[in-house]
Order: structure tokens, then C-alpha cells, then sequence
């Protein structure tokens, strides 16, 4: 069976018992129908004296199209460990529509270690993304109705640093022209959308607190400039208080289970290489109150997915994670040492050795944060013992244990062995966690301490104009802000191409981005988009309802 006929086939408890298993009252639960709800802030609220759980992030090697599991990982890890004996749960980040119709089309797990209802996952859920792109619509008409209306903050409108957003891959909406037809329709102006995943609506969401937090951060969003470039903030055009209205049932996290009927939050968005690429701090830091064991992932390769959840995350929340699962496939790293995909399915050694020198960077960058790793190998069935060896021997080196994991096919039973090894490393007391660059480093350091120390670039390079624009931020006072590099996520390089452990390579900085609310600058490399396109056949083609009313094709 594939990973939807495995969903759509398993007994779904109603929510009310995946709840009663964390202890959470029938009265704090919001339900979206039998299977889903989300669990009401006031009663999380009410846990903050309670002792914090130990946090486990999952991440991966950098991505190749055979595959690598990070959400199916961090699924089966928490099942694992709740067969081992744990009171363990899962923090999930939100599917995007956008890669549901494109490429991925699902982003539940897979085989035996999915989140259900996959389908109601995948295909809108509770609504928070709507509302998300609501509210970042809002502030987007606000704006346009300010300048309308007299403009009395000064709004230069060459200078509208707002773009639109979409959670669906439209790559013609990159660069539009706005309100054309007259001045009943207000002033031409060049505008653009992104994916609603690289809205700072969205990174707000996911780092913000409580409801009192999200709404300041929404006032802090720099929207504009003046004519002598001194930046407007969204509270200018007062938006914070009809945006944080579209999110007060957003901001409360969503509670689903898998398919062992362990607890899942899913809250937040995905997408680390255009953005932070975490799930909420919210749905974090309530299941360390609820669970002792946590498990959480970050997106794409540990470059991208780790690194910002290390740097800005964990930063701005307080986080301090205890263990890491660094997920690799046999299959993977033989298409990193140079195999085409149609190969794969060959024993090929030599191809898994040189494919290694991916996954040993990738150890050696989380093991620069002082958080202890285990490596999981998410086993296919043509893995060759010797192949497995090869990977073993690799992780040796750095002192790290390499654990095969069947998952996909047995569910929490396939992970038992990682799991102790998790559940060993977390209680070890070993991490001693630490961002990997100062506050008041400046904005371009930062970016060139990433790009040399995680990427293993020899230099950045940046042009005249954006040294100019980032030399503004840091004279505004933004200069103390984290760094959310956006690149692509298939190399250490802006080359999609150049697998392996590539060096010797320069990250070129394309453009700077402020996201003064969520507290970080988004910095653009290389030809990445923040509005992606669908595939010459997106996985939309093949998404349909059959004459029993049930979907296929979403997997």
C-alpha cells in the first residue's frame, strides 16, 4: 500500500483520548470535528511552573530526489519512544499547498509513521495558513488605502517593502504591477507575491509567545520608507489589532495523532530555505510542559533547517535542545557520491564512502552548536549490509552511533533501538548548546561566519548597492538581528548541482530583506525564489476524489 492507502485505512481515536493521554480537560480542547483540535492558550497557560521535558530536534543531510525522511523520522522516533516506555510527542510543522500540488504533494510522513487524518493535514487542516494569508492580505490593502487616503505617514511609494503572498506556487505573480485602471483604483505601483510559508506573518506566528506578543511583533513589521528612507512600521497604517484578530484562533496549537495514537502537535509553517523553517515556539514549548520528550524538525539539510533553528529559534525562545537525530538514506548518499538516480538500486560501496563526506559536514555543523548526535539510517529494502557498514564506519569517526531505522515499514517497532539511543543522549546531560555567533556581530559577518563555517564557502560576495541598504539597517538599529540566509536547499553551495561536501565555492548575496517583527533579516543568495513554481507535472495532476468520495493521489 502507499502512504495514503496506509493512512486512510487506520482506526482514528477521537481527539478527546489522544488528549486525556497528555492530561489535557475536555474544556480546554477546540475541536475541528472527531480527529483534530486545537488546545486553548489559557489552559496552557496554567502550566508554566511545570518542569520542561527534554527537546530532540530531527534533521537531515541535504536533500536529493531519492529521498531522506525527516517528518516520517521524527513520526516513528516518537513512536519509538513511547514503546520504549517514554511519555513522548511530536511537533510537526503545517503542510503548504504550495509543494501539496507541486512536487511533494503530502507532507504527512510516510509509510507506518504518518500523522492523521493525513488528508485533512495536507488539504487545509484547521485554516491557520488562510488566516495567515489573510491577515497578511490585510496589512497589503491597509497600506494601498493609506497612500489612497492622504498617506499622512509618508509612505514613498517606490519604496513599499510589503509584498503579497499566496499560499500556492504561482511563479507568474513574481512581479506584478498593482492598481492600474485609474485613479479610483489608487497608484500604479510595481508589486509581488511569495508563498504565504515566506510571509514574516507567517515567521511571526511561528516565533511568537502568546497573542500579546504576536500582536507587537505585527506592529514592528517595517513596511515602507519615506522619501528619506526612515522606515514605517505596520502600526503607521494601524494593522496589528484586525491582523492579530485573523490569528487569535490560529496562535492556538493543533492536536492530531499518529498512527500508533501517540499525541502530535502541527502548527507553523515549513519551507527552510526561504524561511526559518521551524514549527511554532508555541506548540514547542507546550509540549515540554506535556510530554517528557519532545521531538521536532527542521527543514531541508541541517545547513539550513538545524543551523536557523539553532541561531534563531532556539535564540529568541530560549530553547535549549538536548539531542539531535541527524536522518540519512543509503540511497541519498550514493546520489551525493555521484550515482544517478536510476542506479540506485545497485550496491555501490565506493558511491556510499564518498557520499559520506555530506553527511560527516553535516555532523561536524551540529556538533559545532555543543548538542550530542545519533545518526538515523532510514533503511530501503535494497540497502546492502556492506552499504550500512560504510555509513557506521563514517559516523565513527566524530564518535557518533549510526542506527538502522525501519520506520516506513514498522512503525515505532522499527525504531526502538534509535529511540533508547535518543532517549540516552537527551538524559545524558552532554549538550551544551550555544548559538554559533554573537548578537553584535554585524549583519554581514554574520552571514560570512555561515556561509564559512556551515557551507565551507571561501567568501561572500555582496554588491555596492545591498552593502548600502545593510549598512541602513544597522544604522536603524537592526544591526543585532539574526541572519535567515535563503538559499537552495539541494547543496552547502547556491549551485543545485554540487553535491557532496563541496568547497572553494563564493555565496553570492542577491538582496537583503527585513523582517523587523519576527526579528531576523531574511538574506537572499544565489537564484532562489520566495514564490516557487509548479514542476512540468505537479503532483496536482494526479490529486483527485474517486466515486466513493475518497481522495487519491496525495502522498
Amino acid at each position: 500500500m502507499n502512504d495514503i492507502d496506509i493512512a486512510q485505512a487506520a482506526t482514528i481515536k477521537p481527539i478527546g483520548d489522544i488528549a486525556d493521554k497528555l492530561g489535557i480537560p475536555n474544556d480546554a480542547l477546540m475541536p475541528y470535528g472527531h480527529t483534530k483540535a486545537k488546545v486553548d492558550l489559557k489552559y496552557i497557560e496554567t502550566l508554566k511552573d511545570k518542569p520542561n521535558g527534554k527537546l530532540i530536534l530531527v534533521t537531515a543531510i541535504t536533500p536529493t530526489p531519492a529521498g531522506e525522511g525527516k517528518t516520517t523520522t521524527s513520526v516513528g522516533l516518537t513512536d519509538g519512544l513511547n514503546r520504549i516506555g517514554k511519555n513522548a510527542m511530536v511537533c510537526l510543522r503545517e503542510p503548504s499547498l504550495g509543494p501539496c500540488f507541486g512536487m511533494k504533494g503530502g507532507a504527512a510522513g510516510g509509510g507506518y509513521a504518518q500523522v492523521i487524518p493525513m488528508e485533512d493535514i495536507n488539504l487545509h487542516f484547521t485554516g491557520d495558513f488562510h488566516a495567515i494569508t489573510s491577515a497578511h492580505s490585510l496589512l497589503s490593502a491597509l497600506i494601498d488605502n493609506h497612500i489612497y487616503w492622504g498617506n499622512s505617514a509618508g509612505i514613498d511609494s517606490r519604496r513599499v517593502a510589503w509584498r503579497r503572498v499566496v499560499d500556492m506556487n504561482d511563479r507568474s505573480l513574481r512581479q506584478i504591477t498593482s492598481s492600474l485602471g485609474g485613479p479610483g483604483n489608487g497608484f500604479p505601483r510595481q508589486d509581488g507575491f511569495d508563498i504565504t510559508v515566506a510571509s514574516e506573518v507567517m515567521a511571526i506566528f511561528c516565533l511568537a509567545t502568546s497573542i500579546e506578543d504576536l500582536t507587537e511583533r505585527l506592529g514592528k513589521i517595517v513596511i515602507a520608507y519615506t522619501r528619506d528612507r526612515q522606515p514605517i512600521r505596520a502600526e503607521a497604517v494601524m494593522a496589528p489589532g484586525p491582523m492579530a484578530v485573523l490569528l487569535k484562533d490560529a496562535i492556538n496549537p493543533n492536536l492530531v495523532q499518529t498512527l500508533e495514537h501517540n499525541p502530535a502537535f502541527i502548527h507553523g509553517g515549513p519551507f527552510a530555505n526561504i524561511a526559518h523553517g521551524c514549527n511554532s515556539v508555541i506548540a514547542t514549548k507546550s509540549a515540554l510542559k506535556l510530554a517528557d520528550y519532545v521531538v521536532t524538525e527542521a527543514g531541508f539539510g541541517a545547513d539550513l533547517g538545524a543551523q536557523k533553528f539553532f541561531d534563531i529559534k532556539c535564540r529568541q525562545a530560549g530553547l535549549k535542545p538536548d539531542a539531535v537525530t541527524l536522518v540519512a538514506t543509503v540511497r541519498a548518499l550514493k546520489m551525493h557520491g555521484g550515482v544517478a538516480k536510476d542506479d540506485l538500486g545497485k550496491e555501490n560501496v565506493q558511491a556510499v564512502k564518498d557520499g559520506c563526506t555530506n553527511l560527516e559536514r553535516h555532523i561536524e555543523n551540529v556538533q559545532s552548536f555543543g548538542v550530542p548526535v545519533v545518526v538515523a539510517i532510514n533503511r530501503f529494502s535494497a540497502d546492502t549490509d556492506a552499504e550500512m557498514k560504510a555509513v557506521r564506519e563514517a559516523c565513527d569517526k566524530f564518535g557518533v552511533k549510526a542506527i538502522d531505522a525501519n520506520h516506513w515499514a514498522d512503525g515505532g517497532a522499527g525504531t526502538e533501538e534509535l529511540a533508547a539511543e535518543v532517549a540516552r543522549l537527551a538524559d545524558s546531560g552532554e549538550a551544551k548548546f550555544a548559538p554559533s555567533y554573537p548578537d553584535d556581530m554585524p549583519l554581514m559577518e554574520k552571514v560570512r561566519s555561515v556561509a564559512t563555517k556551515f557551507y565551507r564557502a571561501d567568501d561572500i560576495a555582496v554588491d555596492q548597492k545591498t552593502m548600502t541598504q545593510v549598512s541602513e539597517l544597522e544604522a536603524q538599529g537592526f544591526g543585532n538581528l539574526p541572519v535567515c540566509i535563503a538559499k537552495t536547499q539541494y547543496s552547502f553551495s547556491v549551485d543545485p548541482d554540487a553535491k557532496g561536501a563541496p568547497t572553494g565555492h563564493i555565496l553570492p548575496v542577491r538582496e537583503v530583506r527585513l523582517s523587523a517583527g519576527a526579528g531576523f533579516v531574511v538574506v537572499v543568495c544565489g537564484d532562489i525564489m520566495t514564490m516557487p513554481g509548479l514542476p512540468r507535472e505537479p503532483a496536482a495532476n494526479r490529486i483527485k476524489m474517486n466515486d466513493k468520495g475518497v481522495v487519491e493521489g496525495l502522498f
